[in-house]
């Protein structure tokens, strides 16, 4: 049993140990560059496409989204003809 218990724990060590560490380029200054410069476009358009596609989206369903909802409360609100 301890025998085991001592093979897992080097097993482990090993696996940890022996793990090279990727080396990421640090990416936020260059953001913060972008994001900062005063060019008159919206902070949260100033992402490129990507944000100015989910602007648009966001918009489109929150104008179809609020005009279902009015739809829907007028349907509510208007009594049902009997036959």
């Amino acid at each position: 049993m301890l025998r085991n218990l001592l093979a897992l724990r080097q097993i482990s060590q090993r696996t940890i140990s022996s793990s090279t560490r990727r080396s990421l380029q640090n990416k936020v200054p260059e953001k913060q560059k972008i994001f900062q410069e005063d060019n008159g476009i919206p902070v949260y358009l100033k992402g490129g496409v990507g944000d100015a596609l989910l602007y648009r989206l966001t918009m489109a369903l929150t104008v179809l989204g609020t005009g279902y909802v009015l739809y829907e409360l007028f349907n509510a609100a208007m009594p049902k003809k009997k036959k």
